[in-house]
């Protein structure tokens, strides 16, 4: 069993940045992908980006053009670069390790953010 856990999360003024990490407590090479998901509140938890073990990346409409995912495998890391920040972003931000079999999929603590003035 993996853990993951997020960090990076805090206020910030709209347009602005953070970058948040998700630290994995071994090899993400061995999962299909990891991503970002997040949930606000009275709202149902949707995914921001993914990024699969051969490099493909997704996003949502919502964040496309704003939000980069990266990973550095070396470091059992997964990265979330957010600009252009807007209130519409608060949520609590989630990472996840996609498993291979979709069976043993592992979801992080999260971490909250925050966007307002």
């Amino acid at each position: 069993q993996v853990q993951l856990v997020e960090s990076g999360g805090g206020l910030v003024q709209p347009g602005g940045s953070l970058r948040l990490s998700c630290v994995a407590s071994r090899n993400i090479f061995s999962f299909a992908a990891m991503a970002w998901y997040r949930q606000a509140l009275g709202k149902q938890r949707e995914l921001v980006a993914s990024i699969a073990t051969r490099g493909t990346i997704n996003y949502a409409d919502s964040v496309e053009g704003r939000f980069t995912i990266s990973r550095d495998n070396a470091k059992n890391t997964v990265y979330l670069q957010m600009g252009s920040l807007e209130p519409e972003d608060t949520a609590r931000y989630y990472c996840k390790a996609v498993s291979v079999t979709g069976l043993a999929d592992t979801w992080g603590q999260g971490t909250q953010v925050t966007v307002s003035p």
